[in-house]
């Protein structure tokens, strides 16, 4: 115990300090919870001093010995009992044992406070128990900065802040590396806040127009539309970590239909995959694909795809599968005013039977349109066309239409979004009509 005693004037400062029980000329009884604060801040290498100091002590009025001793005594205090050694044992017994014989209504307290004591060492030995099973489970394959967080979250909801070190052995983690996770909070804390803003920057481009996007159109959106730079990494770990799915290409159902009669003649494939050959209005693309509808319902979409600048210049829906739906775009895209084709202009399709039509091949003559057909079944000879149909199917709720008109103004609607405000990767991230225009000023 330290020499130092304290003056009647020390003695009242003293006891205004919330972290003191109470005081007398040669001692002071600290609080239960100054003590459980000190180990756990004794634990993560602070001085035993600085602990005095930030607790509202004047280490001068003390004394460094009685600090010393303090420290001493708590810490040997919890190797030996842990969680209960810290606990002020003069609240049930005191030093001296009494030479007469107790009352019997002293015997019956004395009891009663035991018996509450050993009901609380139960109660907390039955709770410590189920937060082992239950840390033990939820450890399980976590990465050490998850088992940090698991274990904080533990003793700030149990107040088992004395178990640290028990914790972090009981989980196989370091406790240095625990104390390291702590000191870094405010750095975690502030890269969230960074995450979550650039969350709603991705969620905003993500649904722009009401299409669903992946990271490279995400990307082009934010650079074109919101002057925003972010690296395709970066919006594919946001997108990761905050689950934003963006839809994946479906396999293409589209089936040939067979040769009506023999006439139908084949014509050589003089594209032979050279898509992008930097003059618009020249290689056009086309193809039908199916779009089934209000349950049993089917609908046929026919497109001309510009195969230089991925521009749609016309498309046609029809509820039947015939020759004419086919016809009728070749007569859309002539009719187009919008539409200037290049003097050496021809449609690329495959072998489908609409395409081996004598009529449809003497549309073509009577236009000055040249032909050319994909390999037999080989889809990538005809790769843009499919791509887009591709998209087309994941980003628009065909299905849910009810009526032909409500899935032509829904088709509408996208065409003229593909166009206009959907970037592209290999167009220089520019949309089709961006691309065009750069062409035909280059």
């Amino acid at each position: 115990m330290s020499k130092i005693t304290f003056t009647s004037r020390e003695i009242k400062l003293l006891q205004k300090n919330p972290n003191v029980q109470r005081v007398s000329e040669r001692s002071i009884t600290y609080t239960d919870a100054f003590k459980n604060r000190f180990i756990d801040e004794y634990m993560t290498g602070k001085l035993p001093r600085q602990i005095f100091m930030e607790g509202g002590f004047d280490v001068d009025l003390i004394g460094m010995k009685r600090i010393e001793q303090s420290a001493y005594r708590w810490k040997k205090a919890y190797e030996t009992n842990g969680l209960l050694g810290l606990t002020d044992s003069r609240k049930t017994a005191s030093g001296r044992p009494l030479k007469r014989e107790l009352s019997p209504s002293e015997v019956i307290k004395r009891q009663e406070a035991q018996i509450k004591l050993l009901e609380g060492q139960i109660e907390l030995l039955k709770k410590l128990e189920m937060t082992e099973r239950r840390l033990l489970n939820e450890s399980q394959n976590l990465a050490p900065n998850r088992i940090y967080q698991l274990i904080y979250e533990t003793l700030e909801q149990h107040s088992f802040k004395r178990l640290t070190a028990y914790f972090c052995a009981l989980l196989g983690v370091s406790r240095s590396g625990y104390y390291s996770y702590l000191k870094a909070f405010e750095v975690r804390k502030a890269r969230e806040q960074l995450d979550l803003e650039a969350k709603e920057l991705i969620l905003k481009a993500f649904k722009r127009r009401g299409y669903k996007k992946g990271s490279r159109s995400i990307k082009m959106v934010l650079e074109n539309k919101y002057g925003v730079l972010f690296s395709r990494k970066k919006i594919q770990r946001i997108m990761r970590k905050y689950g934003i799915v963006c839809p994946h290409r479906r396999s293409n159902p589209y089936r040939k239909i067979a040769k009506a009669t023999k006439e139908h003649q084949v014509v050589p494939n003089k594209l032979n995959r050279e898509f992008k050959q930097g003059v618009p209005g020249k290689v056009l693309l086309t193809d039908i694909t199916y779009l089934p509808y209000a349950g049993r319902q089917m609908a046929y979409l026919s497109t001309i795809k510009d195969a230089s600048t991925n521009e749609i210049l016309v498309y046609h829906v029809s509820d039947r599968i015939t020759l004419d739906i086919a016809t009728q775009t070749i007569h859309k895209l002539m009719n187009n005013k919008k539409v200037k084709l290049d003097k050496d202009a021809f449609i690329h399709s495959d072998q489908g039977s609409h395409y081996t039509s004598p009529r449809y091949q003497k549309l073509l003559k009577k236009y000055g349109l040249g032909q050319s057909m994909s390999r037999r079944g080989n889809c990538w000879d005809n790769a843009p066309q499919e791509s887009f149909f591709g998209h087309l199917k994941d980003e628009v709720d065909y299905r849910s239409c009810q009526t032909l008109n409500e899935l032509k103004a829904k088709i509408k609607h996208y065409i003229n979004y593909y166009n206009y405000d959907r970037y592209q990767w290999n167009l220089k991230k520019m949309t089709p009509v961006q691309f065009r225009n750069h062409l035909l000023v280059a």
